[in-house]
């Protein structure tokens, strides 16, 4: 009898894990809203809260504003997405999709705590704030508070035809709601609204690099951390985006440029019909090339809002951006990563000349042939293009470094010249157990230490599905140096690392090859001017 009572006593407890435990009422200006306890009873969640309306009249506009509650309104829903393909031929999510989902520690005290809002990634064509791949434990244990959100994503977030009926920039909108609806009500859980650090990573990243540059997000935030993602990426600015939009439509048999024609066109045909649809990447060219839609400048309406009237380049080098204290890095080895979107048919066919990085201007044809030669030299030295791990190993630095680590160091540089708060560079090259993506990436792997694109997540996000797998350590290193930033605004702890000769060899390299008459479209002087 008595070890009955002992095991109903260890049942008891382990089955009270899964009762769930709602938490108090929270009063938002949308209305009460309730979350729930986390499992293991660490932390307070509250999933899937409105921020924002999208409709199908106004998909490819500015959103709407957040609706009100009639009752109390259950913040229990952890899955909501935003429309996005998730196989050949699937398009999962919703199109009113605009969430946010706020952790806080259990007890958070009578002082508000830091604030830190996460950006995901996805190339601005898929992702979401979900906890199956951000879970919020390790950096809530830290003592902040939590808040991923949902923002548009494809051609409904980035669609950018420079008309009335859509200006841009509607996904960046989303993301500035979003902050403005966190600076409102972010003290009703405890957080401060004068202490919010925006981080994020990949397309993230270049989020957080926009909001520095917007002027609509001025007071909205107060630190930034970019984690392998720059407004000055190639793939990060639509340079001519009436001309992108109307690959995609002429992919769909209707060919035009006028944007008002193009508008009512993709006004008529289905979300599923739009982002299923895929513009032919050109023979010769890298899977980033395929990235067609992101941010854009627009033009001016009465009436309306821009998020964004100049390339990123102008408005930095203008120095009238909000300056804030600011982490920036990348991880050793990004290109590995993008190296398994290709295939044994597309990497072969892989041509210098046809990949270059979509934002450089040249003179001429043949500088350009010139410059794609000098640069096969310095990634492949001697050996040819193919599958075989060693070529793609560096054919994979050929992708990343002009596309994520490069543009990092660039804006770095840049800022330095015009902001008076500081900015820490990092590289992360730590190799362990939960470097997911890396893993998954195949051969390549063995030839080579460190980490490749996004592989920084897992350490600073638990899984709903993955355990720690004896990381502890590093969890808690990264953590402590993200939240730590967060709290004071810089960083206090034994385990950063500059990297100011790399940063010097790697602006150095660039410039070297790329000569004085090469310019960055939409700069004002060349990229060799130092």
């Amino acid at each position: 009898m008595i070890i009955s009572t002992k095991w109903l006593v260890l049942w008891s407890l382990w089955a009270a894990r899964l009762v769930r435990q709602p938490t108090p009422t929270v009063l938002v200006s949308n209305g009460e809203l309730r979350g729930l306890v986390a499992p293991d009873g660490s932390y307070r969640q509250y999933s899937g809260i409105p921020y924002g309306t999208v409709t199908k009249e106004t998909r490819f506009q500015a959103p709407g504003p957040e609706p009100k509650f009639k009752g109390l309104f259950e913040a229990i829903d952890e899955n909501v997405r935003c429309l996005q393909q998730v196989t050949y031929d699937i398009v999962a999510g919703q199109l009113d999709c605009l969430r946010v989902n706020v952790y806080t520690p259990l007890d958070t005290g009578p002082e508000t705590l830091p604030v830190m809002v996460f950006f995901h990634g996805g190339g601005f064509c898929k992702g979401s704030g979900s906890p199956f791949l951000y879970g919020p434990h390790y950096l809530v244990k830290q003592g902040v508070i939590l808040v991923t959100l949902n923002y548009r994503v494809n051609i409904q977030g980035f669609l950018c035809l420079g008309i009335k009926e859509n200006p841009g920039n509607a996904a960046m909108k989303d993301q500035v709601a979003a902050l403005k609806w966190i600076h409102k009500n972010i003290k009703k859980f405890g957080g401060d609204p004068d202490n919010v650090t925006i981080f994020g990573e990949s397309a993230g990243a270049t989020s957080v690099s926009y909001h520095i540059i917007s002027p609509l997000t001025k007071g909205l935030f107060h630190k930034a951390i970019l984690q392998s993602g720059s407004s000055l990426a190639p793939w990060a600015f639509q340079h001519n985006p009436v001309f992108f939009a109307s690959l995609l439509s002429k992919t769909m048999l209707y060919e035009t440029q006028d944007p008002k024609k193009l508008y009512k066109f993709f006004q008529m045909k289905t979300d599923e019909e739009l982002i299923l649809t895929r513009v032919p990447r050109k023979d010769g060219n890298i899977f980033i090339s395929e990235l067609l839609l992101a941010p854009c400048a627009e033009k001016v309406f009465e009436g309306e809002e821009q998020f964004l009237t100049k390339s990123p380049y102008q408005i930095l080098t203008s120095g009238e951006y909000n300056k804030v204290p600011m982490i920036s890095g990348f991880n050793n080895e990004e290109g590995i990563f993008f190296m398994t979107m290709d295939n044994d048919t597309t990497i072969p066919k892989i041509m210098f000349e046809k990949s270059i990085p979509n934002n450089l201007l040249f003179s001429s044809e043949e500088e350009k042939k010139e410059v794609a030669r000098n640069f096969q030299r310095l990634y492949m030295g001697n050996i040819a293009i193919s599958n075989k791990p060693e070529s793609v190993l560096r054919m994979s630095r050929w992708v990343g470094e002009p596309h994520f680590n490069f543009p990092s160091l660039e804006e770095t540089e840049i800022m330095l010249k015009t902001t008076d708060q500081p900015i820490y560079n990092y590289l992360f090259k730590y190799e362990g157990f939960r470097n997911f993506a890396k893993q998954a990436s195949g051969a390549t792997t063995r030839l080579t230490t460190g980490a490749t694109h996004a592989d920084d997540l897992f350490y600073l996000f638990a899984q709903l599905v993955t355990p720690s797998l004896f990381e502890g350590k590093t969890i808690d290193r990264l953590t402590t140096m993200w939240t730590n930033f967060a709290k004071f605004g810089f960083w206090r702890t034994t385990y950063c690392c500059f990297i100011i000769i790399s940063q010097v060899l790697w602006i150095l390299k660039y410039k070297l090859i790329l000569g004085s008459s090469v310019h960055i479209a939409g700069r004002a002087h060349c990229i060799c001017a130092v």
